[in-house]
């Protein structure tokens, strides 16, 4: 892979993790209900790529249901996870998209998974589990249950990508469409004060709602697609994982979040794991979204 696309993908990572905290702070300091607030997001980036919402024909519920799945969704119930989990734990947690990803895999699509994937499997979710059982981590379980049910979406969604017949943007453009329809009268049947607490801190929400949908949706993942399209996912995915290791440290350090040692050791595990995972060949998933399972 050539350096330029190494250091991109280095400062898309970046990006990532730093949307976590952002988020975390929308939904906590600012007191923004999360569904609320993962709603505006999908609106930001439908209008954002109008353009590109061409009607997908007559599998369209195909279309509303994966995209939904790996974007409003997911982020949803990681919005209304992050009220209650740091974004140190909530970064591990989602580490075990990928292994739900294989293990979906291999139930609907038939995915064949020989001993080193199993491997890979066992230890990432054994990481995901050792970090939440640590004492910051359990602190924060009534979070991380949404954190995880949030990451179990994705990878269901990511199972179902492929056969979607779309591109990038379009498949972004329709994720933010359908993620609205969805959200926006969820939040106003389940949730109460939405505008008051917009209009409370007016400019520090558009700003967290810029850098969202624009700069991690729009932008980040539209440079995600292109590496993509250059070389190979097996390669590409990896790196990757370098958006968890700079949550946590962003957490740690920006946001005086409690990391324990423990915690780090279940990290690093998840990691390892998910790592082994992503290098392996496999026909029916992709790897693309194996590590990053939102749009």
């Amino acid at each position: 892979m050539p350096l330029r696309d190494i250091a991109l993908l280095v400062v898309l990572c970046l990006i990532w993790a730093a949307n976590v905290l952002v988020s975390r702070e929308v939904v906590t300091d600012l007191a923004v209900p999360p569904l609320w607030y993962a709603a505006l997001r999908s609106v930001v980036v439908m209008a954002a790529l109008a353009p590109w919402l061409k009607w997908p024909g007559r599998d369209w519920w195909r279309v509303a249901l994966v995209t939904t799945a790996v974007s409003g969704g997911g982020f949803a119930l990681l919005f209304v996870g992050l009220q209650d989990a740091t974004a140190s734990a909530s970064a591990i947690v989602q580490l075990s998209g990928a292994p739900m990803t294989v293990l979906l895999a291999m139930m609907i699509l038939k995915e064949q998974v020989r001993w080193r994937r199993g491997i890979g499997i066992a230890m990432a979710l054994g990481g995901v589990a050792l970090a939440v059982a640590s004492p910051s981590g359990w602190e924060n379980s009534a979070g991380l249950l949404f954190v995880f049910a949030g990451a179990l979406v994705g990878a269901l969604g990511s199972v179902y990508l492929k056969t979607i017949e779309l591109s990038a943007l379009r498949m972004m453009a329709w994720a933010g469409f359908f993620s609205t329809a969805l959200l926006l009268p969820l939040s106003f049947a389940l949730e109460t004060g939405q505008v008051a607490a917009s209009l409370a801190a007016p400019w520090e929400l558009l700003g967290a709602l810029a850098f969202s949908g624009l700069v991690v949706s729009v932008f980040a993942h539209t440079a995600y697609f292109r590496i993509l399209q250059k070389n190979e996912a097996g390669v590409v995915a990896p790196i990757t994982l370098l958006t968890p290791v700079f949550t946590i440290l962003m957490g740690a350090t920006l946001a005086n979040e409690p990391v324990g040692a423990v915690m780090l050791a279940g990290a690093a595990l998840a990691v390892a794991g998910v790592l082994v995972i992503a290098v392996r060949p496999s026909k029916t998933i992709f790897k693309g979204l194996l590590v990053r399972p939102r749009l």
